[in-house]
């Protein structure tokens, strides 16, 4: 009994250890890193409304179904709304009934990921390669070709027409 008992208090010791390790690790990368467009926090505020400021630099999400850009059917590009960097493209957007714009790819060399642990367990954080802006995540959950579903706060994208 004392050796089952130790055995799973240090288990437990080992995943809080490692949750807060993961947790410390997880912090903002896209601040720390060098974007052809780094402006300071004062910059971003004064460019960004205070919603698209939450979610592009500081990771946060917005609500499920708050997005008008749910139901954008039309041909276009989706681009970033912190630096108007085209990420995506209209013939790539499906509708996945998560809540969020979703797509199945990202225009070539726009984003960038990384791995992101605020919610403990590893998930893939796609940010904008030009400002560095978080736009959300990707999932092994999606439609052929690529099966990936890129899960996209609205927040951080306009779309520009064809």
């Amino acid at each position: 009994m004392t050796n089952r008992r130790k055995f799973l208090l240090g288990g437990t010791a080992v995943v809080v250890a490692g949750g807060a390790a993961a947790l410390t690790l997880g912090g903002n990368t896209a601040e720390a890193q060098d974007y052809p467009i780094s402006l300071t926090e004062e910059e971003w505020r004064a460019r960004l409304t205070a919603e698209e400021f939450d979610v592009l630099r500081n990771e946060a999400t917005e609500p499920a179904f708050s997005s008008p850009l749910n139901e954008e059917k039309r041909d276009g590009t989706f681009v970033c709304a912190g630096c108007e960097n085209e990420v995506y493209r209209s013939e790539t957007k499906f509708m996945s009934g998560t809540g969020w714009p979703s797509f199945t790819d990202n225009i070539d060399g726009a984003v960038g990921t990384k791995t992101d642990y605020k919610l403990v367990l590893p998930r893939t954080e796609v940010h904008c390669a030009r400002c560095g802006g978080h736009l959300g995540h990707i999932f092994d959950d999606g439609p052929e070709p690529t099966g990936k579903r890129h899960c996209l706060n609205g927040i951080a994208l306009d779309f520009i027409a064809a």
